[in-house]
């Protein structure tokens, strides 16, 4: 599936789930914003803090919500849920993923070729936003977006529609024969490539996902050839965002 851009915000976005889902407010930020990088990397000290801090703002502007939740990533699997809190933009404690059912609550993580893994529950309207590194789903971070999901809001995976967004291709992504190994792979003799959003489909599958609302972009963030992402394999500090939450 391959995200248009959106009218709000420097973004892309989900296609069919504007269409399904209009209380969703979803996607994932693009580098360029007028003449300045979208810069919304508050750990990576690429930016200037006080354009880091604009950019967040207008994000959470464009999206409507009041409040915009985020945190700094560690490359682990710890998913928080979130309930009602001020407005303005929260750093919740050390995780990777997030979720609520609280309408005008703004779900947030970085990325720069990792795997913005995004869950909702149409029927609960339930959602959970997960950064999926190789650490990440070698820890099982998706897994534990699952978990947390049917622990907070009774979410089935066969309930879920699960997107796994812009981030960097099976081609691009070439790693140590230890990779294959954390991540459960039979291990090469070399570093070779390979495929993080593929490896996330199919343990989604494995775990009830429906194949019939599990959808996997084509963007990748280092070989796309149009410059929207930001890369760290291609020498970016900057970083994009995905985001996630519920119409106010």
């Amino acid at each position: 599936m391959r995200e248009v851009p959106s009218a709000a915000l420097s973004a892309l976005i989900h296609p069919l789930w504007v269409e399904a889902f209009p209380w969703l407010i979803q996607g994932t930020t693009v580098r360029a914003d007028g003449a300045e990088p979208f810069d919304l990397g508050l750990f990576s000290d690429a930016s200037p803090p006080r354009a880091v801090l604009g950019a967040w703002e207008r994000l959470r502007r464009g999206s409507g919500c009041p409040r915009v939740v985020h945190a700094h990533q560690v490359h682990g699997a710890t998913v928080r849920a979130h309930d009602t809190g001020a407005p303005g933009l929260h750093l919740a404690e050390a995780c990777d993923g997030h979720a609520t059912d609280v309408a005008g609550t703004l779900l947030a993580v970085t990325t720069a070729d990792c795997v913005p893994v995004f869950l909702v529950d149409p029927e609960r309207r339930a959602v959970a936003l997960l950064h999926a590194g190789w650490k990440g789903a070698a820890g099982g971070i998706l897994e534990r977006g699952l978990e947390v999901l049917e622990e907070r809001f009774g979410s089935r995976p066969a309930d879920l529609a699960v997107h796994l967004g812009p981030a960097i291709c099976g081609l691009c992504y070439e790693v140590g024969p230890e990779v294959f190994m954390e991540l459960g792979l039979d291990s090469p003799p070399a570093p070779s490539p390979v495929d993080l959003r593929a490896l996330l489909a199919r343990r989604a599958l494995e775990r009830g996902v429906r194949a019939t609302t599990l959808s996997v972009s084509t963007h990748c963030t280092r070989c796309g050839g149009s410059g929207l992402f930001f890369s760290h394999r291609g020498g970016d500090r900057a970083r994009q965002v995905g985001f996630l939450g519920l119409r106010p």
